[in-house]
């Protein structure tokens, strides 16, 4: 997964079954061509993104709050670079992907300018709180560790969603760095599934279920993203948005109780008022293909 070249599900699963045979079967079946594919997918992203973001100058187009639940996946998901002997490949990719989601992060602090808040209305809270309850009722063993890497297997699965509801806010010309982004993270999840399902059927005992409902949830909305991209049809976009937008009026009628004030109100650090669109707040273009 984005953040799952270190399989940690590897080493769990390892434990699990009994048998060198076991063992060394795992192993082997676990670096496939769906990983690969999936690995360098997630990889060329990445690149995509910061490429994008340095030719424009700009961060427009592109979700704040997905990069901030992919930070968070990174760095709760690799502390097992302190405690396992990896291989140089599962270590340059796991430091790769915490470099560059703290470089992301800065590139939103120096070009806030360019930041498009009043697409990137997803309220993280929302998404953040759910995750951490799971990770607490379906951890393997209540350890820190163990906590930390299965929040960050559902932290992932709505990483993307903030930058889907960017996706259907925006309005106007798309850049075609940031579409291309979006697919190849969406991608990459496709064929991470596909790498579960190889193992699983290699292995009938390999189990991962909250890897798994973190992939499911991921894919069902990529491809329901991709089917509004290009079709201008989606099963759950007026949901979604009608959701995001509900939550939101809430948060503001609380942060109005407790200091005041709300979003709606403050103006933004650029002196633009941030307010929050309706979920049918739509012009009824189709967003532009790739």
């Amino acid at each position: 997964m984005p953040g799952k070249v270190p399989d940690k599900v590897v080493m769990d699963s390892m434990d699990k079954l009994h048998g060198t045979t076991n063992f060394a079967n795992l192993a082997t079946y676990s670096w496939n061509t769906f990983r690969y594919v999936g690995d360098y997918l997630h990889l060329f992203g990445i690149i995509v993104l910061i490429a994008t973001i340095a030719k424009n100058q700009s961060v427009a187009g592109i979700s704040r709050s997905t990069q901030v639940l992919y930070f968070l996946t990174f760095t709760t998901r690799y502390l097992d670079l302190f405690d396992h002997t990896q291989t140089t490949y599962l270590v340059v990719f796991k430091l790769t992907y915490i470099f560059s989601a703290c470089t992301t992060l800065v590139c939103f602090y120096m070009l806030n300018h360019t930041y498009q808040r009043v697409n990137d209305t997803c309220n993280l809270s929302v998404i953040i709180a759910p995750c951490i309850t799971a990770a607490l009722l379906l951890t393997n063993e209540y350890s820190v560790l163990e906590i930390l890497w299965t929040f960050s297997e559902f932290v992932e699965g709505f990483a993307m969603v903030p930058q889907y509801i960017f996706c259907y806010r925006e309005k106007g010309a798309r850049d075609w760095g940031a579409g291309l982004y979006v697919i190849s993270l969406g991608s990459y999840r496709v064929f991470y599934a596909l790498n579960w399902i190889y193992k699983k059927y290699q292995m009938p005992h390999y189990s991962d279920i909250q890897s798994w409902i973190g992939g499911v949830i991921e894919i069902i909305f990529f491809v329901d993203f991709l089917n509004y991209r290009y079709t201008g049809n989606s099963m759950l976009r007026t949901a979604v948005l009608q959701v995001d937008t509900k939550i939101n009026e809430i948060s503001e009628q609380v942060e109005l109780k407790v200091l005041g004030t709300s979003s709606t109100n403050r103006d933004s650090e650029g002196g633009a008022v941030r307010r929050r669109r309706p979920a049918n707040d739509d012009d009824g273009t189709q967003m532009a293909d790739v």
